[in-house]
């Protein structure tokens, strides 16, 4: 009986995947995938591509912000607000400077290590600070990401680098075909991945001296958490580009709604992520049809709305 909701959310989700396959400027029916080749084959080289990188996309990221809580112990960070992201953009636009013909691996690689080091950055500048709140914890990376990101505007105003700067940050899943959106496959390995580690990442949300005692390698995990998210963001941002808040909103309303057992929890973060995206990816080509508004831009602004409603939820729980 208790696998029935999940098994209705499973089902609701597929229902939206495969409105997704359908929706678009392209008209595609259902009968026209047996009848007429030129449907069939923009189905295989366009629909199916995108709708797969939606699912793979927004499991990655609401993963990446489960990590990134458990590792913190804070319930708002996640890459976009611990500056990872920012990072991984840095990264990208230093390698087209210097190495414009550059394989899309290679771009992977070194954005997932520029993420890599921000995170690093990150924790390392959370140590060094009072904290009084845990609001402090995402205005830190906040504020680390916006001076990254000046540093990445500034390089990039000065090389004529704008125009590809803003591809990245608008992210969006219009370009994705077929031959472009297969590495998202390696973040899809890392959400499995979590779910076997995922109570050593729980055990290490209690914090290094508890993890310790327990007999967990606090560092090793810590590590492990690490290359996991910023190899999730790398990735995501080559092929994708940024997601703002998914990894931020979808753990935390999970959480209120089931409890903090993670285990537990990750294949409802994972289905209602790919929920919230997809439905943000079907208002976007909606709303403007047949033009279509990236699915990051609307789902940044709900990200944003439920951002600031979690702050005041925090702030009146603290007054209480």
């Amino acid at each position: 009986m208790r696998r029935i909701p999940l098994l209705l959310a499973t089902l609701g989700v597929l229902a939206l995947v495969t409105v997704s396959l359908f929706v678009g400027g392209y008209d595609i029916d259902l009968r026209g995938l047996f009848t007429d080749a030129d449907e069939r084959e923009m189905f295989f080289i366009s629909r199916v591509p995108r709708t797969l990188a939606l699912v793979l996309a927004a499991a990655a990221m609401a993963v990446s912000g489960v990590i990134m809580q458990m590792l913190v112990q804070n319930r708002f960070v996640e890459p976009t607000t611990t500056g990872t992201s920012e990072w991984a953009a840095l990264g990208i636009l230093l390698l087209a400077l210097f190495a414009p013909a550059a394989s899309p691996l290679v771009k992977m690689a070194t954005a997932s290590a520029f993420a890599f080091a921000g995170a690093l950055v990150f924790l390392v500048v959370l140590g060094r600070i009072a904290l009084t709140s845990r609001v402090i914890v995402p205005i830190v990376g906040i504020m680390l990401g916006a001076l990254v990101g000046s540093v990445t505007l500034y390089i990039a105003s000065s090389q004529n680098l704008l125009q590809m700067l803003a591809t990245w940050r608008s992210g969006g899943f219009s370009s994705i075909v077929r031959g472009n959106y297969e590495p998202l496959w390696l973040v899809g390995a890392i959400v499995v991945g979590l779910y076997f580690l995922a109570d050593r990442f729980t055990i290490a949300g209690l914090g290094r001296d508890t993890a310790t005692s327990l007999g967990l390698p606090y560092r090793r995990i810590l590590f492990t958490g690490l290359v996991m998210v910023a190899l999730a963001t790398g990735v995501t941002t080559v092929v994708i580009g940024f997601i703002p808040f998914l990894g931020l909103i979808i753990p935390n309303l999970v959480s209120m709604a089931r409890g903090d057992d993670v285990r537990a929890n990750l294949p409802w973060v994972v289905l209602s992520s790919v929920a919230l995206m997809i439905v943000c990816d079907l208002v976007g080509r909606t709303v403007v049809f047949p033009l279509e508004i990236p699915a990051t831009v609307v789902l940044g602004a709900v990200g944003a709305l439920v951002f600031v409603m979690m702050i005041l939820r925090q702030r009146e729980k603290a007054h209480v």
